[in-house]
């Protein structure tokens, strides 16, 4: 149970944190020049690969001492609810392109190409990102390994999936300061119960 309870919270914090992310836009973006579905797995195969990344660095950090360890995890916590809180008062009119997207593929990329256009992209716009940062922080934070990274990876495949099949209603629809303030709350929430759990 308490791992199902580790993959939901991971997931819950993913989600919003990518949703009105640059990731979100670029994979939209990459929907629109080339197939969905290996945009799409294309771009959960970079997340992959970073959610292992974070698992694994979270877990090197996880080995030190534990009141600093938590005390380091509530502050990763804390600085992403500060840049979601920054984000969220910035963000006015349209969603921005990300500089990367005039790197992006000719339309009518196919199979193969498609999927390692979308690899590519997804996997060097990811580093050091929020959800990466957030990921490691729950697995330093004390959260087994494995529900951490499955937690992740899935709701960055559905945020994927999301810009994939549904990107241009959403960005229509969905105003992306309130799904900013509603993760910035998340983390500092997060923030506060890991540092309470150092004490």
């Amino acid at each position: 149970m308490d791992w199902l309870i580790v993959a939901a919270t991971a997931f819950a914090l993913i989600v919003p944190v990518e949703l009105p992310d640059k990731t979100f836009v670029a994979t939209l973006l990459l929907a629109t020049r080339h197939p969905p579905l290996p945009v799409w797995l294309g771009v959960v195969a970079a997340f992959g690969v970073q959610c292992l990344v974070a698992v694994a660095f979270g877990r090197l950090v996880g080995l030190l001492p534990e009141q600093p360890v938590r005390l380091v995890a509530a502050g990763l916590f804390a600085v992403g609810a500060v840049i979601l809180l920054r984000q969220a008062l910035r963000t006015r009119g349209p969603t921005p392109v990300p500089e990367y997207a005039e790197e992006l593929d000719e339309p009518g990329g196919r199979g193969v190409r498609a999927f390692a256009a979308s690899f590519l992209v997804l996997f060097a716009a990811e580093w050091g990102d929020l959800s990466q940062i957030l990921t490691a922080g729950l697995v330093a934070g004390g959260n087994p390994a494995v529900p951490v990274f499955v937690g992740s990876w899935l709701g960055l495949a559905v945020i994927a999936g999301a810009a994939v099949l549904l990107g241009r209603v959403l960005l229509r629809y969905i105003r992306l300061a309130v799904l900013r303030y509603v993760a910035a709350t998340v983390c500092a929430v997060l923030a506060a119960v890991t540092a309470l759990s150092a004490y």
